[in-house]
């Protein structure tokens, strides 16, 4: 916790507000700033001055059209002055997308039939999730395991005879790193950078073998969502600037966090997004974990968002 007397409450140093935090106009995000500070101090937002609302909060509304936005806050009277980094991610809210762990099978289906599979979706796994998508318009990501269960296959067994074809269905369909096997439990953990990026330049380096670099992106979910601050900087390294999780806090839950600590997690699960602005890293929740939830308490579990403190998720993104 600093020090200093003034403490922005509302948005925090890393936070990344979108369409559901104030009023979109032509111009870009108009939102509410709100500062703690002691009561009668005269406070600045970016040079506007701050209205004092009970018990020592200071509000003023602050328009934000761009990406990266830098927040300076004043006391005037004192000239103290902090600085905070806050992000607006304008095509964030509204959207949704799946994404699904621990792939491996599918991959050895299709390599087991390439003299008989004309198509990708030949395999009864991809046609079902292009179906899905050709009905809902929905966005899947697909993180994949190196080598299956049994070691009786590896990615490097995959053809590359598809790539044509993952990359012109690159738009919907997403590859990523997850894990080098199944097991052990959270095997990245209490790994060192040097393995983590081992493992992802293996996994990323096949899936740009076969299906060329258009199907990566800076998103992807780590193996049981544990990693330390050296794992994430070795993803970070290899491309990925955003991992998504459940973080889990004040409960029994696993925490499937990452790195982040307590108060961290508080935020994200709050927040749905956060940038860890020291290591470059931006975190998503996970908004419903589909394989853990009856079809039939899908929509009521999603509606009773709007009860909690989290509100509705801004982005919606289901995992499996």
């Amino acid at each position: 916790m600093s020090s200093s007397i003034l403490q922005p409450v509302f948005p925090i140093d890393g936070d990344v507000l979108h369409a559901f935090d104030g009023n979109v106009t032509a111009d870009g995000l108009q939102c509410t700033v709100q500062v703690a500070a002691p009561t009668g101090s005269r406070i600045y937002i970016n040079g506007r001055q701050a209205t004092e609302k009970e018990g020592g909060i200071f509000v003023a509304d602050i328009l934000f059209n761009n990406y990266h936005n830098i927040l300076e806050i004043r006391e005037s009277n004192t000239g103290e002055a902090t600085r905070i980094t806050v992000y607006y991610a304008k095509k964030f809210a509204g959207k949704y997308r799946l994404s699904i762990d621990d792939n491996i099978r599918f991959l050895q289906d299709i390599a087991a039939h390439a003299d008989s599979y004309n198509s990708l979706f030949d395999n009864p796994y991809l046609k079902g999730l292009q179906q899905i998508h050709q009905q809902y318009r929905i966005k899947v990501h697909l993180n994949l395991l190196y080598q299956s269960v049994d070691g009786d296959f590896t990615l490097s067994e995959f053809p590359d005879s598809y790539k044509n074809e993952w990359e012109t269905n690159a738009g919907w369909l997403r590859l990523s790193f997850h894990a080098y096997s199944e097991f052990p439990d959270e095997p990245y953990k209490n790994a060192s950078y040097e393995k983590v990026k081992e493992d992802c330049d293996l996994i990323v380096g096949h899936i740009k073998r076969f299906a060329g670099e258009s199907v990566l992106g800076p998103v992807t979910t780590i193996h049981w969502g544990e990693l330390n601050r050296n794992g994430a900087k070795a993803l970070r390294d290899s491309g990925y600037r955003c991992l998504a999780g459940y973080f889990n806090v004040d409960d029994d839950e696993a925490p499937v966090s990452y790195y982040c600590s307590v108060e961290e997690r508080r935020h994200v699960k709050k927040r749905f997004i956060w940038k860890d602005e020291t290591e470059d890293i931006i975190f998503t929740r996970n908004s419903m974990v589909l394989d853990k939830t009856a079809k039939q308490d899908i929509a009521a579990k999603m509606n009773a968002y709007a009860r909690m403190p989290s509100g509705l998720p801004p982005y919606v993104d289901y995992l499996i």
